[in-house]
């Protein structure tokens, strides 16, 4: 069987901490798009950990884990991430990366911060790792596969050669920097073929022979629906495709295969980045949520910059949750919100004098006002608690009206960061 665990908003809704609880069941978890530009958190008996383009998989011995072909593959950076595991004492993870899979390089990451600077007041607020230019260089078709290091090295002299020609342009005109050399960037790439050596695999291949065998299969997608290229807040999203549909793409797994999508819904709403936001809320309010919020405040696993916060969205939380097909959803982060006597719910949106239920696109949205419904807070710490009957009934009620209002069950209830602090509802 395929699940697949993705995100509903904005991302950092607990993805992580989802896919290592339900890793405990699986073969395999792939990692279908993405990069080293967002974390996700995981605590367990190991310890902290923040993985960036690790599978949420790693820390179980019986687990492969993969990099499929949609992700941004940052070959330095995923070598450091497996060499700080292990110097935690996790064992080392049987790791698998795509032939196909195409390289974050150095260039990338400098592109990346050359724009966000010539932007300044107007940029993106990028986290700076190189992911839109690499995915703007994979579809113009002059990206690096890894397969690409394994063939004849003449060819890729003459990639490498017709990129810098391309990239050179831009950087001697456009941001006065220094230029790219193919000798350089050769010897770059072969360093990279060396690293990589070990890990590379025809993943498509494996996946077939692994349905075959009725394997467990997890897809674990980064960032959540309203960073969708086609469907989230654009332009204020991320560079590849974050729903389910794409797992099938990013990892080389036929659609139909996917059987099981499980969204990820925060129980309040936070965002790292720039873009429409209708229920944000700001100052000490803001201030007091981001402090409590999360496994140790509301700050970004990758970047460190605090999140913007705000009350739970139920517009655009349907919407993330449809998109995405969900079949069920998992609801985390529900234990920072008892020190409230009341909690806000966001059900409408008013624009411009009308109220809808509708999620619209980035030119409406931008002139949303949040409609609130207010339910009574439950004033008490809920951490511990493995029953559902045993939640306070205000919490319950809180829980409930969300899933009324995203109208797909609710199966787990997060009420604590550990791998251990869920409870199952029917």
């Amino acid at each position: 069987m395929v699940r697949a665990i993705v995100g509903a908003n904005w991302g950092d809704e607990g993805k992580g901490k989802i896919t290592d609880m339900l890793a405990a069941d699986s073969d395999i978890v792939i990692r279908f798009q993405g990069g080293s530009n967002a974390g996700h958190t995981i605590i367990n008996h190991y310890g902290k950990f923040a993985l960036h383009l690790l599978p949420s998989g790693v820390f179980y011995d019986h687990i492969t884990s993969i990099i499929g072909n949609g992700v941004a593959l940052n070959i330095p950076y995923l070598l450091e991430e497996i060499r700080s595991l292990e110097e935690k004492g996790v064992p080392a993870p049987h790791i698998l990366v795509s032939d196909r899979a195409q390289i974050l390089m150095p260039y990338h990451v400098d592109f990346d911060t050359y724009e966000e600077a010539r932007l300044a007041g107007k940029s993106y607020g990028s986290t700076k790792s190189g992911i839109a230019p690499f995915y703007s260089d994979k579809y113009a078709k002059i990206g690096f596969q890894v397969s690409e290091l394994f063939g004849d090295e003449a060819e890729l002299r003459e990639h490498a050669e017709k990129v810098c020609t391309l990239k050179n342009v831009m950087l001697e005109h456009l941001y006065h920097k220094p230029l790219l050399d193919p000798d350089q960037l050769m010897e770059t790439l072969l360093s990279y073929r060396e690293m990589i050596r070990p890990y590379v695999c025809d993943v498509s291949a494996y996946l077939r022979q692994a349905l075959k065998e009725g394997k467990n299969i997890l897809l674990e997608g980064q960032l959540g629906s309203l960073k969708d290229p086609d469907h989230g807040i654009y332009p204020m999203v991320t560079s590849s495709h974050t729903l389910a549909a794409f797992g099938a793409i990013g990892a080389g797994l036929p659609p139909y295969a996917i059987q099981n999508i499980t969204v990820v819904v925060k129980a309040y709403s936070s965002a790292v980045g720039a873009g429409a936001f209708v229920s944000e809320i700001f100052g000490e309010e803001a201030d007091e949520l981001r402090r409590r919020g999360g496994d140790g405040g509301e700050f970004g696993a990758t970047t460190g910059r605090p999140r913007r916060m705000g009350w739970f969205d139920a517009v655009a939380t349907r919407y993330g949750v449809a998109i995405q097909g969900g079949t069920e959803v998992a609801l985390t982060v529900l234990d920072p919100l008892g020190y409230l006597d009341e909690i806000p719910i966001c059900v409408g949106y008013e624009i411009d004098g009308k109220i809808t239920k509708d999620f619209p696109a980035t030119s409406q949205l931008e002139k949303a006002k949040p409609v609130y419904k207010i339910l009574p807070g439950w004033k008490c710490d809920i951490r511990g608690i493995r029953t559902y009957e045993e939640l306070p009934a205000a919490c319950r009620a809180y829980v409930e009206t969300i899933e009324e209002e995203i109208g797909v069950p609710i199966r787990m209830v997060s009420n604590g960061p550990g791998r251990d602090d869920i409870i199952y509802r029917g």
